[in-house]
């Protein structure tokens, strides 16, 4: 354990150095932080590159993703959530549906892999990479189908972060629908959160809140795609969904109800509050990083041109219902 320390300590050391600095600038240019933080990242990838002797901190910005992401519970108000809640989980499950659907559909008379498929589906459809290895790993895909999933997902993750935020002043939307419209549509949890938060604090709350609401249907998929390798395998790994089941989801409601419950006083719930800002800072950063797009080179045409038609198509249909609906 000490020696995993020594590892991961150096790459936690730089993502706190540019935090500072993310932070700072943020305040000097008036900009959000996040997003300076996620340039930063972008930044020292494309043009310094990753160390080897930092990789192993620098990777666990996840982890520090998923920490603030329950600590964000603490500033979730039950009554908001419950007053529209219904209303997200049904418009979190047609999103699942037709991103399915659709990617299947389409993937297959593409010519698209009935490998790469599901990968495709549930990237784009419910937890970004989160669910590409979730599913991934249920059927038992090749790790080569598995990167190149991946890569495809990423590619449109940093896409989003600079072009959904545009399009959401031009369309002038009320921040907290913003923040539902980008939790449905975008593909992963940090890109999501950070697109949200980049617009306001209200707006990166309900976006982060409705991409863990649609995250939690990473199980169902990923047992329904099990089940059906089953079929055709007679073999099963129903264990590997919970092994890659988004657990932070259960600390994450644990702490909005402490806080509802008001076992939490003010002053920890500002204090909470303050380390998570600190944490999505961290995590930005690596996200940032773990973005640079000399990762894309392997992506092909075809699979972006599969998620891309999925995206639009899914992204147009809940704008359409959110104005309507909330």
């Amino acid at each position: 354990m000490a020696f995993d320390g020594y590892r991961v300590l150096p790459g936690l050391v730089v993502l706190g150095a540019l935090s500072v600095l993310a932070r700072g600038l943020g305040t000097a240019t008036i900009a959000n932080p996040l997003v300076v933080a996620i340039s930063l990242g972008v930044a020292v990838a494309v043009l310094v590159g990753v160390p080897s002797w930092a990789e192993p901190g620098i990777k666990r910005y996840k982890l520090l993703l998923e920490t603030g992401i329950v600590l964000l519970g603490g500033s979730l108000a039950v009554e908001q959530l419950v007053s529209t809640g219904p209303i997200i989980i049904v418009l979190a499950v047609g999103v699942i549906f037709i991103g399915v659907v659709f990617t299947e559909f389409v993937g297959r008379h593409l010519g698209i892999s009935h490998e790469m498929r599901p990968l495709l589906a549930a990237g784009g459809s419910i937890c970004g990479v989160s669910a590409v290895l979730a599913v991934g790993s249920s059927i038992d895909s090749d790790e080569s189908a598995i990167t190149y999933a991946a890569g495809t997902i990423l590619l449109f993750d940093a896409v989003t972060l600079v072009a959904f935020p545009l399009v959401g002043k031009i369309l002038g939307v009320p921040d907290r629908l913003f923040g539902v419209w980008a939790g449905l549509s975008l593909f992963s949890t940090g890109p999501a959160a950070a697109v949200g938060f980049s617009v306001s604090e209200t707006a990166g709350q309900w976006a982060t809140v409705t991409k863990l609401i649609r995250n939690t249907f990473i199980g169902v998929l990923a047992l329904i795609y099990t089940l059906n390798h089953v079929t055709k395998t007679g073999r099963t790994s129903v264990s590997q969904i919970w092994s890659h089941f988004p657990k932070f989801l259960i600390g994450f409601i644990l702490v909005a109800l402490l806080a509802n419950l008001n076992v939490l006083d003010a002053s920890v719930r500002s204090a909470v509050s303050l380390v998570g800002d600190w944490l999505f800072t961290l995590a930005f950063v690596g996200l940032g990083i773990d973005l640079n797009p000399r990762q894309f080179r392997t992506t092909g045409i075809r699979p972006i041109a599969v998620v891309l038609a999925q995206f639009v198509t899914v992204t147009v249909l809940v704008y359409l219902a959110i104005t309507v609906l909330l």
